[in-house]
């Protein structure tokens, strides 16, 4: 069997980089008309997407999979429609590929530019969410690059049929098939045999928990695009507008406590804690959430609180869970995120222009923000129709990747018979 899978990755590989020759020449007009085909065949073929999402969502209660799990895996009709909205978005972006970023004119004479180009081949392996399979292959599209999914074995029958209906749409557009391609296998060794691929894979983006992630990262051939876990918190500054912040958290951390941009820890200023916590606890306790409390923060927090371990600190709950600290101030909180941080979204809370701009400064994150939930950091919320995932890492790109974040670029030379002296 190790045999026949290493064969059976290994052309999927070929097959891919001799499509992305096709699609990086595509013009602008035909990548807009597969995706405008695609939006069209996903509203049609609704009832069948989600007939094969209850055949997941079926075995997922069988296992006894945990509820955050579950909701990330559900799709509805209106989760459908979704995907068919960022079809449209993405195909109606401006094409980067061709466009010239700069150009100047050196003293030689020759004028000198750098051009955008597509990445090549993309290899994205991801957990849970079917919707990803639609997101990252238009994108990866969009840009002009093939692209090769491996999604987790509870979205197998949702991922399937939406990477058929990819196909599906590229052949109608005369483009070939193995543009996208889905590894219809469900044994881990197809993650392994993928990263061996540096041949005919340019870069890797790995999608889920951490330890997957970080395995792929330690095993890949070719460049990792990391999509790291999500540790989101919030300083609540001393002159925040507390009923403001008190909806931002909520919103942050129970709209979908699940996703990677679900706040995990609020760091509250000594100053305001014995009103702010009250009105937080009152807020959240008819969501059932459990505080796990420093000790000053305990007496403010109600009943469903236990006091803070160290392995709350710096962790990503995924859950109904929410780490609190009492800080004494500003340099205390950017000390405690430096530390336990995990570069993916920080957020202040704040009235004070100063404060909020060392925090946007110093909070090392992929996004940071000002009196704005946590839920923000998502590519159809920053304007980019829709993400690939969130790289956690700063090359080669830092936050939600969008069609741009999926180019490089090349130099580009134009001269009138100039030679070297």
């Amino acid at each position: 069997m190790q045999t026949n899978l290493e064969q059976y990755i290994l052309n999927m590989g070929k097959m891919a980089k001799d499509a992305s020759r096709k699609i990086s020449i595509a013009s602008s007009q035909k990548k807009q008309e597969i995706l405008i085909y695609l939006a069209e065949l996903l509203r049609k073929e609704a009832n069948s997407i989600l007939a094969e999402n209850a055949k997941d969502l079926e075995n997922a209660h069988k296992k006894q999979m945990d509820a955050p799990r579950i909701d990330r895996l559900r799709l509805s009709e209106q989760s459908v429609e979704d995907m068919a909205k960022s079809c449209l978005f993405v195909a109606n972006l401006p094409d980067p590929i061709g466009a010239m970023i700069e150009q100047h004119k050196e003293a030689s004479g020759i004028l000198v530019g750098r051009m955008q180009i597509p990445l090549g081949v993309i290899a994205m392996i991801y957990e849970s969410r079917p919707n990803v399979t639609i997101d990252a292959a238009i994108l990866c599209l969009k840009a002009g690059n093939a692209v090769i999914l491996r999604g987790g074995s509870e979205a197998y029958h949702s991922n399937l049929i939406l990477a058929q209906l990819l196909q599906k749409a590229l052949e109608a557009c005369n483009f070939p098939k193995e543009c996208v391609q889905m590894v219809e296998v469900t044994e881990r060794e197809s993650i392994w045999e993928l990263c061996k691929l540096y041949q005919y894979i340019d870069v890797i983006i790995p999608r889920g928990g951490e330890e997957m992630v970080r395995a792929i990262a330690k095993n890949a051939t070719m460049p990792v695009l990391k999509h790291d876990k999500g540790v989101p918190h919030a300083f609540i500054d001393s002159c925040a507008d507390l009923q403001k912040a008190v909806n931002i958290v909520h919103n942050a951390k129970v709209q979908r406590p699940g996703v990677c941009n679900a706040l995990e820890a609020v760091l509250v200023h000594e100053k305001i804690a014995e009103t702010f916590l009250p009105m937080l606890a009152s807020k959240l306790e008819a969501d059932k959430v459990l505080f796990h409390a420093c000790p000053a923060s305990l007496p403010f927090l109600g009943k469903n609180v236990d006091p803070i371990q160290e392995q709350h600190k710096g962790h990503e709950f995924s859950a109904l869970e929410l780490a609190v600290l009492i800080v004494k101030d500003i340099d205390e909180a950017l000390d405690y995120i430096y530390t336990y941080g995990s570069n993916h979204t920080e957020i202040i809370c704040t009235n004070n222009y100063q404060h909020a701009q060392r925090f946007l400064r110093e909070a090392d994150a992929a996004m940071v923000a000002v009196n704005a939930s946590s839920r923000f950091n998502d590519g159809g919320q920053l304007g980019l129709g829709a993400e690939i995932g969130i790289s956690t890492s700063k090359l080669h790109a830092y936050g939600p990747m969008g069609v741009n974040e999926l180019t490089s670029s090349k130099f580009v030379v134009y001269g009138d018979g100039q030679i070297r002296q």
